[in-house]
């Protein structure tokens, strides 16, 4: 009976870090992650047929097909081919290029839209929230907060990610795409749009000098304290809607949007419309 081939750590530690670090090697247009997990899996093809140089380029082109997914939480699909192909090697039935494929296709998907409103749509935003606050006033701690806990709560989590993959193998696909896990993501993702919203009223601050009118003491009253009594924040969210709208629907990006606000802001001042 031959000897069960069991991956060792070296090589899953091998294969993690060259995904985490190479997911986007030679990225282009047509082939996206393809390389950058081709790059990853070779480490594990290798040490799984050591001798037969053959079978190592035949098993290699199971992952030439297109690939692409959100990196963060995509090193699942990683971890699951890792343990697809450690029981493809020792034998185990039904387990060829067909299936690894159809599994890598069916899961690019869908996790690609939980990792997008959960990590880029959520977790980045509120990271990057607490940066600003920390850096006001020019304070190096904001960038320096920034850079290690993203790094480090993104490393252990994809870290994580990847080896249940790999426990998991091919069961992995009910855990990520059931009923539960959808249901899981849109409460997150209903959170994180409160966690925004309550970041932008109170880290944005738009004023204006209006007077519409003066109280019996003589007292000006302005406009933004009228808006305000009615609707606090008011002008502040109506700017932050206009910014949504201007990237959600006229598909213009966040540079060209920041670039319209300074000059809204700019022009406002000098008019006084703008400005406390």
């Amino acid at each position: 009976m031959a000897e069960e081939k069991k991956l060792s750590q070296k090589t899953l530690n091998t294969t993690f870090w060259r995904w985490w670090y190479g997911n986007l090697t030679c990225f282009s247009h047509e082939h996206m992650q393809t390389f950058g997990y081709m790059w990853a899996m070779l480490a594990v093809i290798k040490e799984l047929y050591p001798d037969d140089h053959k079978k190592q380029e035949k098993i290699m082109e199971t992952y030439h097909p297109f690939f692409n997914t959100e990196p963060e939480i995509g090193g699942i699909v990683v971890g699951i081919t890792c343990g697809l192909e450690e029981a493809r090697a020792n034998g185990a039935e039904g387990i060829d290029d067909e299936m690894i494929n159809g599994i890598r296709a069916g899961l690019m998907g869908p996790l690609a839209g939980i990792g997008d409103s959960l990590i880029v749509g959520t977790y980045i935003p509120i990271l990057l929230g607490i940066a600003i606050g920390l850096a006001e006033g020019g304070s190096p701690i904001g960038p320096i907060f920034y850079i290690l806990v993203w790094n480090i709560t993104e490393i252990l989590f994809e870290k994580w990610v990847f080896k249940k993959g790999y426990e998991l193998g091919g069961t992995a696909v009910d855990v990520l795409v059931g009923d539960q896990a959808t249901a899981f993501r849109d409460a997150v993702m209903v959170l994180g749009q409160v966690i925004v919203g309550a970041m932008a009223a109170s880290w944005v601050s738009i004023s204006s000098p209006i007077v519409i009118a003066q109280d019996s003491t003589g007292a000006d009253v302005t406009l933004i304290s009228r808006l305000d009594g009615a609707f606090p924040g008011l002008l502040t969210c109506a700017f932050v809607i206009f910014a949504w709208w201007l990237q959600a629907h006229k598909n213009m990006s966040a540079v060209k949007v920041l670039l319209l606000y300074v000059v809204i802001g700019f022009v406002g001042s000098v008019i006084g419309l703008l400005g406390s």
